[in-house]
């Protein structure tokens, strides 16, 4: 029986741009990094988070492994406050969409710098 989700494969086209933005930009903290021939970066919101990100390099999984579909997944991330993370990503020139009033509490979307979209809920 599967328990959790624990990483989220996130296929980039440049792994060290993707690192600059993930940790400076949106917050996020390295948690490990391995280069023993594929190079890997996995990410998280904490150190201690029970879903983490890797970042791979897309040109080679897509050599490594044709078949797969190297897509942006659709992710939503849950914030405690949306306005403070809204203002804070705007402030480092993220393109963000407006925050919008949905049924189940506010969320606005943000773009990477490979203008992959990612959407962010508030949950209190």
């Amino acid at each position: 029986m599967i328990n959790k989700v624990g990483q989220i494969m996130l296929y980039v086209n440049n792994q060290d741009e993707a690192v600059d933005f993930w940790t400076n930009k949106v917050g996020f903290s390295v948690i490990a990094e391995e280069n023993d021939g594929m190079r890997w970066i996995e990410i998280a919101p904490t150190k201690d988070a029970a879903t983490s990100i890797i970042l791979h390099d897309k040109s080679w999984v897509a050599k490594m492994s044709p078949e797969l579909n190297l897509g942006t997944p659709s992710l939503m991330f849950f914030t405690e406050d949306l306005e403070k993370l809204y203002s804070n990503l705007t402030s480092k020139n993220i393109t963000v969409g407006e925050i919008m009033n949905m049924p189940s509490g506010k969320v606005f979307n943000f773009s990477d710098n490979e203008e992959n979209y990612f959407a962010v809920m508030e949950k209190k």
